[in-house]
């Protein structure tokens, strides 16, 4: 199938097998404070968010995730995208606890967004990266957004900052925290999308959310 997602042959499963057992050993070595001035953390379970960070935060908000993570939500799934790099980050994901729905922007988006909107309607909470998966770094795609308007969730823009970390050469700068570091994750207050937008309204919104993302980086 032309656009069938990227699918782990059993090598590639050993593979993320084995890096998920060195991440929780690098994660459990962190000390994390977390930050949540508007209390969603202590709100009610209920009902599920998009939970929106940048491409090169993924190791620390995983970390949070698993250490911080409300018991009483549904669960988290990542949208990835259907390449091979998407692959071994959806595989990753579930074997850190999560899901994932493969998709992006510029293959399989459609699909993607349908299959988002039918999790959200079973509970399912939303982790989006959206300036990834292949940048610009730091802007927004208007995926996320739609995503937003269309099932009437909330976007919960969320900061991470490290005391220390390696920060690979690509793209977006990804950050590996160092063993022992701390780690300070922010969770900013939810962001509501109307869902009747004019063109100019849409794209206000998006810039909007996007600027609240970029004043957490660095």
């Amino acid at each position: 199938m032309k656009n069938a997602p990227v699918r782990p042959d059993t090598k590639q499963r050993l593979a993320a097998t084995v890096g998920a057992v060195l991440l929780r050993a690098l994660f459990a070595t962190l000390r994390i404070r977390l930050h949540d001035p508007s209390g969603f953390a202590d709100g009610p379970s209920g009902t599920p968010v998009i939970y929106a960070f940048w491409h090169n935060r993924i190791l620390a908000i995983t970390a949070a995730f698993l250490r911080l993570y409300p018991p009483g939500r549904g669960g988290v799934l990542v949208l990835t995208s259907a390449s091979k790099d998407g692959m071994w980050l959806g595989a990753l994901a579930s074997r850190l606890g999560m899901g994932s729905v493969r998709g992006s922007s510029s293959r399989r988006g459609a699909t993607a967004i349908r299959e988002l909107m039918e999790k959200v309607g079973q509970g399912h909470d939303i982790a989006i990266t959206p300036d990834g998966p292949r940048g610009p770094r730091y802007e927004l795609g208007p995926g996320m957004v739609y995503l937003a308007q269309k099932t009437g969730i909330r976007i919960v823009p969320v900061h991470a900052r490290f005391s220390r970390c390696w920060r690979m050469k690509t793209w977006d700068g990804f950050c590996i925290p160092k063993p022992f570091s701390a780690l300070d994750v922010t969770i900013c207050a939810p962001e509501t999308v109307p869902a009747e937008l004019t063109e100019k309204e849409f794209e206000d919104q998006r810039r909007r959310i996007e600027s609240l993302l970029r004043a957490g980086a660095e």
